[in-house]
């Protein structure tokens, strides 16, 4: 295993369960002291309990991310414990499939504020320390439907496409304070979540078979291969990569 982040502070949000959790064990792995934002207090406790079992250094921050004073009070207790945060992975997110006639306002707001805002509120309390430090790494998660779309999911990949977009200005904006900003765009993975899109998706008439996602994607997704993507992303292996989206999806927007 790499030591890539040695010394380094790692904020996950989102890293409960699934690619967070992967991403976040990975870091400590690799050297990082990592602290968890998430809303899911046992899967967040278990998560940190891993790493804790293995030496790793960790904070578990309840977190309500599309609450900007949650997000704020636990950056807080991050910079009190540790003084500096090198990284940010913002990957927490939901989905929503319903048909867009019924898409409600609220689904859409939810939407926004778990996706999208997160990242404002994570982004905007972490930048200035980063600043501050002469630089840092920030990735987002987006997805393959925020660059091509999904029936059935039109907030969602409406607002993947903003976590794309957002990824790129940051990056023009930071570029000169010595900050990157990049983003992973998966397709479908080994996930509760990816397993819950899946069963709706077929629910409501979608083909979302094993052949299908085979015939899409070659196979399925694991979150230990986005999580290898994201560490890439956000180590100095990829110092002059910035503003980018690194498709994980084993050749499935290639075919589009």
């Amino acid at each position: 295993m790499m030591d890539r982040f040695a010394g380094q502070v790692v904020v996950v949000s989102g890293g409960a369960d699934g690619c967070g959790a992967a991403a976040a064990l990975r870091f400590a792995a690799e050297g990082a002291k990592v602290a968890i934002l998430d809303v899911n207090e046992v899967k967040g406790k278990e998560t940190a309990a891993r790493i804790r079992a293995t030496g790793g250094e960790v904070i578990f921050a309840r977190t309500d991310v599309s609450l900007g004073a949650d997000v704020h009070a636990s950056i807080k207790s991050v910079i009190s414990a540790w003084g500096r945060i090198d990284v940010l992975f913002n990957h927490a997110g939901k989905v929503i499939v319903k048909p867009f006639l019924d898409t409600t306002e609220a689904d859409w707001n939810r939407m926004m504020a778990v996706n999208v805002n997160s990242m404002l509120h994570t982004s905007q309390a972490i930048l200035p320390h980063m600043i501050k430090a002469g630089g840092g790494a920030i990735v987002n998660t987006t997805s393959i439907s925020g660059l091509t779309a999904s029936a059935l999911e039109a907030a969602y990949c409406t607002s993947k496409g903003a976590c794309i977009q957002l990824t790129r200005a940051i990056a023009v904006e930071f570029r000169d304070k010595g900050i990157r900003c990049n983003s992973v765009a998966p397709a479908l993975i080994r996930t509760a979540h990816g397993t819950r899109e899946a069963e709706e998706l077929i629910a409501l008439g979608q083909d979302w078979s094993d052949e299908d996602v085979a015939r899409m994607q070659g196979r399925i997704c694991e979150p230990e291969e986005v999580a290898a993507a994201v560490l890439f992303l956000a180590s100095d292996d990829a110092s002059f990569i910035n503003g980018e989206t690194l498709m994980v999806d084993n050749g499935q927007f290639s075919m589009t």
